[in-house]
């Protein structure tokens, strides 16, 4: 079965999708690192705003929002 590869923005609400790379720098990559952002955990998205910008995703037990812009950053398979 081929894994589909999307960033973290293009994953269906409610579909489970594990992280596979990082693709930003600077203070927004190591804030994602501190939030367990990392290769291999599975995320899963949630929660719209009504204006669909940001979502809210279950990673770790946790439920984080992150902007559209930051999501796209993120490389996920599924």
């Amino acid at each position: 079965m081929k894994q589909e590869e999307k960033t973290l923005d293009e994953l269906p609400l409610n579909q489970k999708g594990y992280i596979q790379k990082l693709n930003c720098t600077g203070n927004i990559r190591r804030r994602l690192l501190d939030l367990g952002f990392v290769e291999g955990v599975p995320i899963i998205p949630v929660l719209v705003s009504p204006s669909q910008d940001p979502r809210a995703f279950s990673i770790r037990g946790t439920l984080i929002a992150i902007r559209k812009e930051d999501a796209n950053s993120i490389s996920i398979h599924f």
